[in-house]
């Protein structure tokens, strides 16, 4: 991932920017996203499991086709409204993110054929992950207009 595109649309970004969907305020979307890098660079660990037949073919149209990241699709385990916010404020988190690249990007470089879980997919290797998370920030900077 490219760390300095990132940062630059991160920039955009401010406390006082508006969701043209969702519920997620600027600080929630960036602390959600630094959550699925660190869930993709095996720091975060979650239970194995083996996915549903609709969960595979979710994962195969959202990775191998034109198919948008859907808007209105809730985290797993958010049902209950948005997490408590982990940073003091959007700037932190902004930085947090930041390093969750850096992370993210050091783990693959040193290891190419690491795979990890994803919350819906399961396993996931390295080409998975980056087709995944370009959508994914895609459909978040968009619903801040950032992209």
């Amino acid at each position: 991932m490219d760390i300095n595109y990132f940062k630059e649309k991160l920039e955009k970004l401010n406390e006082k920017s508006s969701a043209q969907f969702g519920e997620m305020t600027p600080q929630h979307m960036v602390e959600h996203l630094t959550l699925t890098l660190k869930l993709s660079s095996g720091r975060i660990q979650i239970p194995e499991f083996e996915p549903n037949e609709a969960q595979l073919e979710m994962k195969r149209k959202l990775l191998h086709t034109d198919m948008e990241f859907p808007k209105g699709i809730k985290m797993k385990g958010s049902e209950s409204g948005l997490p408590p916010l982990r940073f003091p404020d959007l700037e932190t988190a902004k930085t947090k993110l930041l390093q969750a690249i850096e992370e993210y990007n050091t783990t693959y470089w040193n290891n190419t054929k690491l795979k990890t879980i994803h919350p819906r997919f399961g396993y996931l290797n390295h080409m998975e992950w980056e087709l995944f998370h370009h959508k994914h920030f895609q459909h978040h900077f968009n619903q801040f207009g950032i992209w």
